[in-house]
């Protein structure tokens, strides 16, 4: 492959940290996923007018004390048979407003809990979907845990904000604010002991929480680093073994280990006395409240009921100030992972401007091409033109390159000036060092990237006017990396052509020689493949992956070192089928093995982007130039 990307880790294989990250652009992040939300409207409003009577019914049942107190507890010191059935109204009034609370409570964090889950179902759904239609070159340049990281971490804090942390930060901000206003209207003058102490306590939240941020910050970096680590080590342990560097490799794990730890125990630490200082700064705020109250109502400025009441007040006002705080770093490092899937889904999917199809067809014995509305095995483009007019042209494999020039980047090209036809039938080989641009050219073909400069024609047509998929369609690509999916030996040969009976994708078996090792599996073409086929040798997953362009039946055959994981036996014995295969088709080749491409009708011999030389083997030996030198081993492959 010669293009490379350097993969970067951000909080290790999962991508970035988790950890108080803030979201860059905090009014539009929220906007866009209020757009989600709004596909449940009516249970927001439910949502929303249960969690303010949750939290109304706590205030108000508080507020219930005064009464109590002052009308039935007070009047009945002294007596000896009190009437308490005002009394116990007013108790059952008391309970049937918490009760109230309770109901309130189950329902918003009920609803809150399906308006999450859906929430999130549609996020990757439009996630998963937006990726199949990502060029690419997305894929070159972003890591596959950057990728993941969207469906586990950012998902997940999303989730558990939208679930637990947004209800009660709203829940613990109307608390805050019914508290306060009884508070006040209960006693203006206890209120300002209260405003001196909620100064302190917010100071306290500020400081410490702060402390924490920072420490917790360093936590996930290094578990960013210690995650990384163990999927490298677990990864590469062949090569740990082979170099025996387990004791090397059981040190420098222990050395990142305790940075963890101590960086984990530094954030634990602040995260942990805050709960405690601002109990204890609740208590004193409470001795206060309770001493001036008592004060205020020797001199007869307050009743008893009133202080009953406010000192309760006092005691439920400093846990959502505390709950408040917590709950805002959540929602700010949710906010900041709904930014990030945000950028995906903002990622620019892959622009296909084509209007060349590809359809079944029909000839005539006159010649003439008609679309057909069944699988005929003769395919054609269909050609819309400005006027109106449709114009078929058969697809024969016919494909040139006319003066293309390429790069992955802007600063730098891999092909230059490019030059080539392939008729149709014919194999063409392209050898060379790695980065001289073989797999680039075939890269081209599929359109996996366009050409900025120059033109490649199939069958006469720019391949820029032709449907990405019905190209696509048109092409097998077999790869040196093969990737085999979960499922049945039948099901992933079957994948190169969906509709394919049982009979065809055993023929196709067949004729890539891996019929012979399957039905030698447990269960034949029903065995089941896991992990991408860990349970086969690498060349029985090259031989899958050849019968599985097979059964695809297309006009184009790409090869990108297709037999480069299988042995020279076993590569003599699908030369054959190889050969049936690849008859009055057009194939591409790329190998490294030079020995395979032998009997191609031409060899392209590229370097730094440009054909050095070109022709079949014997007239390359012939000049004796750098393929010369390649076959005999005079200069090798690198």
């Amino acid at each position: 492959m010669e293009k490379k990307t350097t993969a970067v880790r951000h909080g290790g294989p999962g991508g970035g940290p988790r950890g108080f990250a803030k979201p860059k652009n905090t009014s539009k992040t929220l906007k866009r996923l209020l757009s989600y939300l709004f596909d449940y409207k009516l249970h927001l409003v439910a949502i929303v007018i249960a969690i303010i009577g949750s939290s109304l019914s706590g205030v108000a049942g508080t507020y219930f004390l005064k009464p109590i107190i002052n009308d039935y507890v007070v009047p009945f010191i002294g007596q000896e048979n009190p009437d308490l059935t005002g009394f116990l109204g007013m108790i059952g009034i008391m309970v049937a407003v918490y009760a109230f609370g309770v109901i309130c409570s189950f329902t918003y964090n009920r609803l809150m809990l399906k308006v999450s889950t859906g929430t999130m179902r549609k996020i990757r759904v439009d996630m998963f979907r937006h990726l199949q239609d990502l060029p690419i070159k997305y894929y070159d340049t972003h890591t596959h845990g950057e990728t993941m990281s969207r469906f586990t971490n950012d998902t997940d804090t999303l989730r558990e904000m939208l679930s637990q942390g947004l209800p009660q930060f709203v829940s613990s901000t109307i608390t805050v604010i019914g508290v306060f206003t009884m508070m006040v209207i209960l006693s203006p003058i206890l209120t300002l002991l209260v405003v001196f102490m909620f100064s302190i306590m917010i100071f306290a939240v500020k400081k410490i929480g702060s402390k924490s941020a920072s420490y917790f910050i360093k936590q996930q970096k290094e578990l960013g680093t210690f995650n990384g680590f163990i999927e490298e080590m677990i990864e590469g342990q062949k090569v740990v073994k082979v170099f025996s560097h387990e004791g090397r490799v059981k040190q420098e794990f222990d050395e990142i280990n305790e940075r963890l730890r101590q960086a984990a125990s530094s954030a634990n630490t602040f995260a942990s006395i805050l709960m405690p200082i601002m109990g204890n700064l609740s208590y004193v705020h409470y001795a206060l409240t309770a001493t001036a109250g008592a004060l205020l109502a020797v001199n007869g400025y307050m009743d008893l009921g009133t202080i009953g009441s406010y000192l309760q007040y006092t005691r439920s006002f400093s846990q959502p100030i505390t709950q408040i705080s917590q709950q805002l770093n959540s929602v700010l490092t949710a906010l900041a992972g709904a930014e990030r899937i945000f950028n995906l889904l903002d990622e620019t999917p892959e622009v296909d401007n084509g209007y060349v199809t590809l359809v079944d067809a029909e000839v005539d014995e006159s010649g003439n091409i008609t679309e057909a509305s069944h699988r005929t095995g003769v395919w054609a483009w269909k050609h819309p033109h400005k006027d109106g007019a449709l114009t078929y042209t058969l697809v024969k494999g016919d494909v040139r390159f006319e003066d293309v020039t390429f790069g992955y980047d802007e600063n730098k090209t891999v092909l230059n000036g490019i030059n080539l036809f392939a008729k149709p039938g014919q194999k063409i080989a392209f050898v060379g060092s790695t980065g001289a641009g073989k797999t680039t050219i075939t890269n081209l073909i599929n359109r996996f990237y366009d050409v900025p400069d120059g033109k490649i024609r199939y069958d006469g047509i720019n391949i820029n006017k032709i449907k990405k998929d019905d190209l696509r369609r048109s092409l097998g690509m077999v790869l040196q990396d093969t990737h085999l999916f979960t499922g049945t030996i039948m099901e992933n040969i079957r994948y190169g052509k969906l509709d394919a009976t049982d009979e065809e994708v055993i023929e196709a078996a067949k004729l890539a020689n891996a019929h012979s090792f399957i039905k030698h599996m447990p269960e034949g073409y029903n065995t089941i493949l896991t992990s991408d086929g860990t349970n086969l040798s690498q060349g029985q997953r090259q031989l899958l992956a050849i019968a599985r362009a097979t059964v695809a039946d297309p006009p184009v055959l790409i090869l990108d070192e297709a037999t480069s994981s299988i042995d020279t036996r076993t590569e003599s014995l699908i030369e054959k089928g190889m050969d049936t295969l690849m008859k009055d088709r057009t194939v591409f080749v790329i190998a490294h093995r030079l020995s395979t491409v032998r009997n191609s009708n031409a060899i392209m011999v590229l370097e730094n982007g440009k054909i050095i030389e070109r022709g079949n083997h014997e007239d390359l030996i012939e000049q004796k130039g750098k393929y010369y030198q390649l076959y005999t081993g005079m200069f090798e492959l690198s």
